[in-house]
């Protein structure tokens, strides 16, 4: 399976001149944490991602204005993607080697063309369990970034089949925060 069959295609997506309150809103209306942000609403070249973690961390606990600061400002620039033709365990492998619950995919040109998150991952691999939600959430998981690079720490030698595997739980995991979140018929 290609990242194309995988992803949830067209991200809504943010510039990054918009108030953070645009990414909000972005984040409240499609029900999910990360927002793209491009060039410009119709090539989509991809420059960054802005997260729930993101508007939390430097706008909320700073107590700063969300009209007034932009997404440039916040968004994380630095990003792990991969290709829309890669194969899909492309995908979960660097989920789990780079610790990101989410990678944006992009075509040939660097156009976004979709998003695999954790719960594209559930959906695909909803029998499978491991230990992702551990590795990629822990500090000093697989790799850590130290200063600007990322360098290997405890787990750097994991097998390969590891790593999918517990980039599957991960998925597993946001499946059913997914289907035990707000708006879900499943709650009791």
């Amino acid at each position: 399976m290609t990242c194309r069959e995988a992803m949830t295609a067209d991200p809504h997506c943010c510039l990054p001149n918009d108030p953070v309150t645009r990414a909000a809103q972005i984040m409240r209306d499609d029900n999910v944490g990360p927002v793209p942000v491009v060039s410009d609403l119709h090539e989509k070249k991809l420059l960054g991602i802005v997260t729930d973690r993101d508007l939390a961390v430097h706008v909320v606990a700073e107590g700063r204005d969300p009209k007034t600061v932009r997404v440039e400002e916040i968004m994380s620039r630095k990003l792990v993607n991969c290709k829309a033709e890669d194969d899909y365990e492309k995908a979960l492998e660097l989920m789990g080697k780079y610790q990101v619950r989410r990678i944006p995919v992009v075509d040939q040109n660097g156009l976004l063309v979709g998003i695999i998150s954790q719960a594209d991952v559930a959906r695909r691999n909803a029998g499978q369990a491991g230990d992702v939600v551990e590795e990629i959430s822990q500090p000093g998981g697989i790799r850590q970034l130290v200063g600007s690079r990322l360098v290997p720490t405890r787990g750097a030698g994991m097998p390969k089949s590891a790593v999918l595997t517990s980039v599957a739980c991960l998925g597993l995991g946001a499946l059913i925060g997914y289907m035990l979140g707000p708006g879900s018929k499943t709650r009791h």
